[in-house]
């Protein structure tokens, strides 16, 4: 990572924090027990877990956490806050994170630049800070169509997290879709987000440049096309919305907008 994309992984982590703050701040009861699009988890299953991994980290110091990473200590936290009342969970949900964003906005660039684990294998900790914005802007989706109160679908945060899912067409395109070798399809996403992402298989799915004739093109708005990706939504439902639709091979437009689902 250049120090311009790392000092922006951290900046955009601090975006998502405030901006779920923001929304956490204006729940009453019956938000706080809405059911996420996460099936295990409330709106404030979604908040504890959030805050449970920034609890983990809070105060250790990068380059600490090499090995492995210390998730044991994300679910003492969690068990920790489970008897509190809403009211009470949100003031130690920010008592971890008003210090957690203190500390991440005052590490250099050579501290975010050291070796790190993270949920995908080794890296440096701005990957890990990239990884983690990936995780709050999905998560911050997650409850905010169910509450229905849309918002964050722009800015660094979401191209962050369409990132995240752009590098793993591959794997989605070669092992989720199995699209056979020879063929190609192109991803297109506009608004909030506009992008263009291009997939070929040739012995091997890999990303492309651009593709002058597809053999299917997939179109979606990007928070459908993140969503759907990150299993969140039913494809079936999107596709007789119309939110996600294709061109082309009809089979395989089909089988990509029906898998996309992949975990990271």
């Amino acid at each position: 990572m250049s120090d311009e994309v790392t000092r922006a992984s951290v900046d955009a982590l601090e975006m998502c924090m405030a901006s779920f703050d923001d929304l956490l701040g204006g729940l009453d009861a019956d938000g706080w027990s809405t059911q996420s699009l996460c099936p295990a988890w409330t709106v404030r299953g979604v908040a504890e877990h959030l805050g449970a991994i920034e609890a983990m980290l809070l105060g250790a110091e990068p380059g600490s956490m090499v090995d492995s990473l210390p998730f044991e200590q994300a679910g003492e936290w969690m068990a920790s806050v489970a008897g509190l009342s809403d009211a009470e969970f949100l003031d130690r949900y920010r008592e971890v994170l008003m210090p957690r964003r203190a500390e991440l906005a005052a590490m250099s660039i050579e501290e975010l630049g050291r070796p790190s684990a993270t949920p995908v294998g080794p890296g440096t900790y701005a990957r890990f800070m990239a990884i983690r914005v990936f995780d709050y802007w999905v998560h911050e989706q997650d409850v905010r169509r169910p509450l229905g109160r849309p918002g964050h679908e722009s800015g660094p945060a979401a191209e962050i997290a369409l990132d995240e899912v752009h590098r793993s067409l591959p794997y989605i395109v070669g092992k989720k879709v199995g699209l056979p070798d020879g063929k190609s399809i192109s991803f297109t996403v506009s608004g909030p987000l506009e992008r263009s992402m291009h997939v070929a298989v040739d012995g091997r799915a890999g990303l492309v440049d651009g593709l002058d004739s597809p053999d299917v093109s997939v179109s979606a708005d990007s928070t459908t096309f993140v969503l759907l990706a990150c299993g969140r939504i039913d494809p079936e439902a999107e596709i007789a919305a119309g939110t996600i639709s294709w061109s082309g091979d009809d089979e395989w437009g089909a089988q990509a907008a029906r898998n996309l689902r992949f975990t990271m």
